[in-house]
């Protein structure tokens, strides 16, 4: 059974770094793609980032360069390391997967999620 479990999130000041991990519980992610998601107060779903079975890597344009998504299968275990981060990066951070291998930024195609975790910048 999936089950995913993020941490890592928390208060940061502008410009800071935070290293969220997302643990699934239940199986290793080897095989299948995982994502991050990312919602704030009244704005819908947003897609942070992606990686796939083999480890390729996808960002929106508006994050690449600050973010880098990796994953451990040996620790079924997926990070997301932010850097210079700002305050419109405030919102509640989600890790998913999906039953498939490949990527998608749509949250639509993600079946299984975790609770969340906080992240708030701010000075």
């Amino acid at each position: 059974q999936v089950q995913l479990v993020e941490s890592g999130g928390g208060l940061v000041q502008p410009g800071g770094s935070l290293r969220l991990s997302c643990l699934d519980t239940g199986r290793t992610f080897s095989g299948h793609a995982v994502a991050w998601f990312r919602q704030a107060p009244g704005k819908e779903r947003e897609f942070v980032s992606c990686i796939d079975w083999n480890s390729r890597t996808y960002y929106p344009d508006s994050a690449k360069g600050r973010l880098t998504i990796s994953r451990d299968n040996a620790k079924s275990t997926v990070y997301l390391e932010m850097n210079s981060l700002k305050p419109e990066d405030t919102a509640v951070y989600y890790c998913s997967s999906r039953e498939r291998r490949y990527y998608t930024s749509d949250p639509k195609n993600y079946e299984n999620w975790g609770q969340g975790t906080q992240v708030t910048v701010t000075s």
